[in-house]
């Protein structure tokens, strides 16, 4: 453990775990109350909200963890000061003015966009969150650019066991067969946690922030411009992204009852397959998300130090772990699909769903670490190429696969493999032009 890159990963790692275990008793506690049809409907409400928080603060996290690492190396701890209360600063007053904005426009994101107007409540709800997170983003950044990577870890655990409590709590208190108050119940659930655990970073933070009186070179403004500077092409990737995935999520139900199925059949479907199956199939991805996150610092350090044989051999090590565990997910799932259904949800009707389904993990970890490695690269512009071009190919995918009585639901599998596949390719190629992935030697930038 003395690599502080897997030390810092594997404390992560230990914390995505034990939030992901928590997201999924969550999601489990969620399911039984609500059924398919209601997770479907919350899961169409998760991707306007993921849209508006990445809007808000899409990038701050690995932008201020780069700047965070940058400044921590060379003992600026003034500008690292600087750089973390000017960004919540701006965060605060940016998030409160689209929060503002998507509450006042709630009764039409829920009528006129999701065409569902049980979602109201829940859109209302999720303003004051997006706040908190957008502001909860930039402590992160710090807390991981600074290698006290505990602090959120214990925090994120924290969030997600009061988010458990409080939907547990109002279900069992307030018992109602409306799924417009249940879905609620789970939204109020997680503007509390996100609340919470915003409060508790800033808390660490104060107390750990280093005092500094000596000033640093650059002005406020220009550490906030060279920020925003990073943070810009992930934010708009991760807008434009999110925002290809929401009319997706939008799309499928009308594209299923195209393929013969009512809307209640098709919000069903969308539940037990993205709201369930998928969560089984995705959870190993909490270990290679908090590798992705400590890739940016990392490769930061070693390319300021001109470290490239550290470079190339990261690369090679993330790379073959995303493949490992893929396979060993794509395994165990295809093996077992049956018994996990039934053991997670009580259900026998999810077994077809998790078999095949199980083949999009190698593709889904690979994909995912390209873009942590790219992101490290200092890469955002490509990323975001990237990025826009595969989620064009895949909601031109979905839209039609989607309608095919023979596919219907499958079609998010397919889709899944497809474009997993090709934005794995674009981003290695990328990555290849860096770094020689079978010789120890750091490239120059072609560019």
């Amino acid at each position: 453990m003395r690599d502080g890159f897997y030390k810092s990963s594997f404390y992560l790692t230990i914390s995505n775990l034990a939030t992901g275990a928590l997201g999924f008793i969550f999601i489990i506690t969620l399911s039984k109350e609500i059924g398919a049809e209601g997770m479907g409907l919350y899961g169409l409400i998760m991707p306007i909200y993921d849209l508006f928080c990445c809007f808000i603060c899409g990038g701050m996290t690995a932008a201020i963890s780069k700047k965070s690492a940058e400044y921590s190396s060379n003992s600026d701890f003034y500008s690292l000061k600087v750089l973390v209360n000017t960004s919540l600063v701006f965060d605060l007053l940016w998030g409160f003015f689209i929060a503002l904005l998507v509450f006042i426009a709630s009764p039409f994101i829920s009528s006129g966009i999701i065409k569902d107007s049980r979602a109201i409540y829940p859109i209302m709800l999720i303003c004051p969150s997006m706040i908190f997170v957008a502001l909860s983003s930039i402590l992160k950044g710090y807390f991981y650019g600074t290698k006290k990577v505990l602090i959120p870890a214990i925090i994120d655990i924290f969030e997600k066991a009061v988010r458990i409590f409080i939907l547990t709590f109002l279900i069992f208190k307030i018992k109602t067969i409306d799924l417009r108050y249940t879905v609620t119940f789970a939204y109020f659930a997680l503007m509390v946690g996100e609340t919470i655990s915003f409060i508790l970073l800033f808390y660490n933070y104060i107390k750990t922030k280093p005092f500094c009186f000596k000033k640093g070179r650059e002005s406020k403004a220009q550490i906030l411009f060279d920020t925003l500077k990073i943070s810009f092409p992930l934010c708009l990737n991760g807008f434009l992204t999110t925002l290809f995935g929401s009319i997706a999520s939008i799309t499928i139900p009308r594209r299923l009852m195209k393929a013969g199925f009512t809307y209640t059949a098709s919000l069903s479907l969308i539940g037990k397959f993205r709201g369930m199956v998928l969560t089984i199939i995705n959870f190993p991805i909490f270990i290679i998300i908090p590798i992705c996150i400590m890739l940016v610092p990392d490769i930061s350090e070693n390319l300021s130090s001109d470290n490239s044989e550290k470079i190339s051999s990261r690369i090679k090590q993330v790379l073959s772990l995303a493949l490992v565990i893929g396979f060993f997910a794509f395994i165990f799932s295809y093996s077992f699909s049956d018994k996990l259904g039934y053991l997670f949800y009580k259900r026998s009707d999810l077994g077809i769903y998790i078999k095949y389904a199980s083949f999009t993990a190698p593709f889904t970890f690979l994909s995912v670490v390209s873009y942590g490695i790219l992101n490290g690269l200092g890469k955002q512009n490509i990323m975001l190429r990237n990025s826009l071009f595969t989620s064009g190919i895949e909601l031109a995918l979905l839209y039609f696969l989607t309608s095919i009585p023979l596919i219907n639901v499958f079609g998010i599998e397919i889709t899944m493999i497809i474009s997993s596949s090709i934005s794995f390719i674009m981003n290695i190629n990328e990555i290849s032009k860096e770094v020689y992935l079978f010789h120890p030697c750091y490239k120059k930038s072609r560019y």
